[in-house]
């Protein structure tokens, strides 16, 4: 049993930074990871017999997440910015502006997106690891994340400049 849960406790971190991107909050963060790693430990006591525990204990995070918005409604807004120096090492100036940016676009992203990428940029989960989590066909999560970059790409080339350089204008304004 305490290989088990050894086993188990190294994913903690990573399943709070997970929940964390997903709710918004430490609080809630705190209570979903906990939530998955009650289901988690109970199939230990069912002598059920678990091969990738990282995978399967973001597929529990991932079902009880889904299962309280289906409850309670989505979110409307979460927030990263309040949240930020728990998910990354402080960032000199520009570099915190553009981690803003993207955690605003990221946060404007279709849910299936935002998780499959969470999942394999935040997490470093692999595609496969992914699928099985989320339990969806390796081909929808390729898909989910190469749509999900392009508009973030997208979005982040269509920020204003950062680095002090003068942002360019129309021949409008130039006359």
């Amino acid at each position: 049993m305490r290989d088990v849960t050894d086993g188990v406790e190294v994913h903690i971190e990573g399943l709070r930074r997970y929940a964390l991107a997903l709710v918004g909050n430490m609080a809630d963060a705190d209570d979903l990871v906990q939530e998955s790693l009650r289901r988690a430990l109970s199939q230990i006591e069912n002598q059920r017999k678990i091969e990738d525990w990282r995978a399967y204990l973001y597929a529990i995070l991932h079902n009880v997440f889904v299962s309280q918005v289906s409850r309670f409604g989505a979110r409307s807004q979460i927030s990263l910015d309040d949240n930020a120096d728990r998910l990354f090492c402080s960032a000199p100036q520009h570099a915190q502006i553009e981690f803003q940016d993207l955690g605003r676009e990221l946060l404007k992203l279709p849910a299936d997106q935002r998780e499959v990428i969470l999942l394999v940029g935040l997490e470093g989960l692999s595609y496969r690891e992914v699928a099985d989590a989320l339990d969806i066909p390796l081909g929808t999560v390729m898909s989910r994340l190469n749509r999900g970059r392009a508009a973030l790409r997208r979005a982040m080339s269509s920020a204003p400049a950062i680095s002090g350089e003068e942002v360019p204008r129309s021949k409008a304004d130039m006359a």
